[in-house]
Parts: structure tokens; C-alpha cells; sequence
């Protein structure tokens, strides 16, 4: 941990102004990306990023350098405060279940990843929209933010083991909901 993010903990404690600005313009673009991805309506992704610093600022007495980074501490929070959102507003939601169709190979899904082209890019952003809020979670943390699975971990209190297991099944997922766009 550096200097600055010991003084801005240190401030943050205090309850310093100055600090909670830092933290959000350290923080608050990576945050906000994090909560909209899992929230599309910007009203309500605004909504929930707003009560994610609430948290922080309310619960910065907890944070322990010693299991996260203070990034990941607050990923994990805006993780939490997204998904509960979601939970609690249920609109109903038709989502691309897992089948026992055809098997993907690894090689198939890694193809379909592999080449990062503009189409592919919006393949995957719209195939995104089929799945439900925790496996878009797993591939934005992943993918977007490049978290690593020990992180991933922490933030949805898993095990890596589990997070890495997950990932290779929501990419299948991901891959044959972007073979059905693509048809």
C-alpha cells in the first residue's frame, strides 16, 4: 500500500472532506462503469453508485488492508449494493439458461473470444443482456476490469477455484448466445 492511499485512508477515517473527494475521483469512473454495467438504466445505476460511497464512507472503520486492495474493498461493495439492487427491484427478466445441448469446446469459446474485432465487441455486449447479474458480473470483473480470480473471489465471497469454474461455464454460455445473435 502507498503513502497516499494510507494518508486518504487515514482521512477517509476522519471523515475528511477532502478525502471522500479523492476517494471519488480516484475511484468513482471505475465504480460507476462497475454498477452500469450490471445495471443498464443510468437513473438507477447513479442511484446505486451513490449508496456504494454512502457505504464506503459509513464503513471505512472496516476496511483491512491486510485481505484486499482498498480498489477491491470497494468493487466488492458496489458488487453487493448492484446485485441487492437488482434483487430487490425483480422486474421479471427472461435470461439464456444453461441446456444440455452440444458441448462447446474450450478452443470453440476461445475462438469466438479470441478475435477482439469491432463486431465481436458488440456480439459480446449484447449477448451480455442474456445473462443474469451475477455471470455479467463474473465476465465484466474479468474481462473489463481484468481482475484477477483471487479477487473475483473476494469480491462475491467465493472461492477462486469456484470463480474459475463459473467463468469457463458463463463463457460457453456467452459463446453460444453469440452463435444465436449471429444466426
Amino acid at each position: 500500500m502507498t503513502k497516499s492511499d494510507i494518508d486518504l485512508i487515514a482521512g477517509l477515517r476522519k471523515r475528511d472532506p477532502k478525502a471522500q473527494q479523492t476517494m471519488l475521483d480516484r475511484f468513482g469512473r471505475d465504480v460507476f462503469a462497475q454498477v452500469v454495467r450490471l445495471i443498464p438504466v443510468v437513473e438507477n445505476a447513479e442511484e446505486v453508485y451513490q449508496d456504494v460511497f454512502i457505504k464506503v464512507f459509513d464503513n471505512i472503520q472496516r476496511y483491512d488492508s491486510d485481505r484486499s486492495s482498498l480498489k477491491t474493498w470497494i468493487s466488492r461493495i458496489a458488487y453487493n449494493e448492484s446485485i441487492s439492487f437488482l434483487r430487490k427491484k425483480s422486474t421479471p427478466m427472461i435470461y439464456f439458461e444453461d441446456y444440455d445441448g452440444e458441448a462447446l469446446s474450450d478452443e470453440e469459446v476461445d475462438e469466438t473470444f479470441g478475435h477482439a474485432n469491432k463486431e465481436t465487441v458488440q456480439l459480446i455486449r449484447a449477448a451480455l443482456k442474456h445473462l443474469p447479474p451475477e455471470e455479467r458480473a463474473l465476465i465484466t470483473m474479468f474481462y473489463y476490469e481484468e481482475m484477477s480470480l483471487k479477487d473475483i473471489a473476494f469480491v462475491t465471497e467465493s472461492l477462486p477455484t469456484t470463480i474459475a469454474s463459473k467463468l469457463s461455464r458463463t463463457r460457453k454460455k456467452l459463446c453460444r448466445i453469440i452463435k444465436m445473435l449471429q444466426s
